[in-house]
């Protein structure tokens, strides 16, 4: 066990949290044990479950650290290019997803029911689907339930292809971005005042070689 250093309460929660995420990244939820945590943090069991009285309370508080990086890492701002936004928000996740597979496999998949990470994850959803109200260019505000219904079945289908892609890697990463973000903005056209992004899709991706969207004739 490395010396044990003498720190805040607050620091000593973020220290833990920081070993915690780096265990649950490495392995499967099931293989992470409480034991390890306060070896490699350096600190007594009992100091540990102090913190957190359980391996799912320190997996809940990881998980809600992370979803707040994650929104604090998608900010969207009105009037700059949308594609450009969606690109770099699914970006963040995508990241994060890939960096913590184990980690995410565990909130989706082991942990699925669990009303606490679902909270989490829900919150984080939310959040984003808000931000993206804000953005729109909303043709009036009755259009806003139709639209906010539109990105929250987005948002659902986004979190489940992408675990999907975690488990079984059907396509490249690049391919899952714009397979999700091609997805919501053709749902969103028909509801918007505008074009939201009149430049996607890029040209050269696979939908602008293969003609889409289709000229009017």
């Amino acid at each position: 066990m490395p010396p044990r250093r003498r720190l805040s309460p607050a620091d000593r929660r973020a220290q833990l949290l920081t070993v915690g995420a780096r265990l649950f990244a490495a392995h499967p939820y099931a293989d992470v044990l409480m034991d390890e945590v306060a070896e490699q943090a350096g600190v007594s069991r009992a100091l540990l479950y102090r913190h957190f009285p359980s391996k799912h309370a320190l997996f809940a508080a990881v998980y809600q650290q992370a979803a707040d990086q994650l929104l604090a890492g998608t900010q969207l701002v009105p009037n700059a290019p949308l594609a450009e936004q969606l690109i770099h928000g699914m970006d963040v996740h995508l990241d994060y997803f890939v960096a913590n597979r184990n980690a995410v496999l565990a909130a989706n998949r082991v942990l699925a029911g669990d009303p606490v990470i679902q909270t989490i994850m829900t919150n984080e959803l939310d959040a984003l689907r808000a931000r993206l109200l804000a953005v729109l260019p909303l043709a009036d505000e009755s259009a806003r339930e139709a639209v906010s219904d539109v990105l929250k079945s987005w948002l659902v289908f986004v979190r489940v292809l992408c675990v999907d892609w975690l488990a079984h890697g059907t396509c490249t990463r690049t391919q899952l971005r714009d397979v999700c973000i091609g997805a919501v903005l053709g749902a969103l056209r028909p509801l918007l005042a505008e074009d939201p992004a009149p430049d996607w899709p890029p040209q050269g991706s696979g939908a602008a070689a293969q003609g889409w969207p289709p000229h009017n004739t």
